[in-house]
């Protein structure tokens, strides 16, 4: 499973904006005593897209993102080495797996 925010993220905008003793329930789901809160709320799903369109991607996404990119550009070369179309199939599966793991959990 893929973290679509890093911590260091979230744990910066609660300092900017108040919130305190930052938690994590579950993957991508973070949850902070907002200011003058005495009980944990969620961190806002409009601060989490902000947060996410200032930052761009995580180390985890890029990583799969490359991983794809190589993948493909090494099963290109071995189907024309080979002259077979299963390393393209196996480059298909692992592009499809990738997509699937950048697909936001709470649609």
């Amino acid at each position: 499973m893929m973290n679509h925010y890093a911590i260091e993220w979230i744990e910066a905008w609660c300092e900017e904006n108040g919130w305190t003793d930052l938690f994590v329930e579950r993957r991508d789901n973070y949850w902070a005593f907002p200011p003058g809160g005495v009980m944990p709320e969620p961190i806002p799903v409009h601060a989490l897209k902000l947060i996410k369109a200032e930052k761009g991607l995580t180390f985890e996404e890029t990583l799969w993102s490359m991983s794809a990119v190589i993948g493909t550009v090494l099963a290109l070369l071995s189907t024309l080495w080979l002259q077979s179309p299963m390393p393209l199939v196996l480059a298909f599966a692992l592009n499809a797996i990738t997509v699937a793991q950048f697909e936001p959990d709470d649609v």
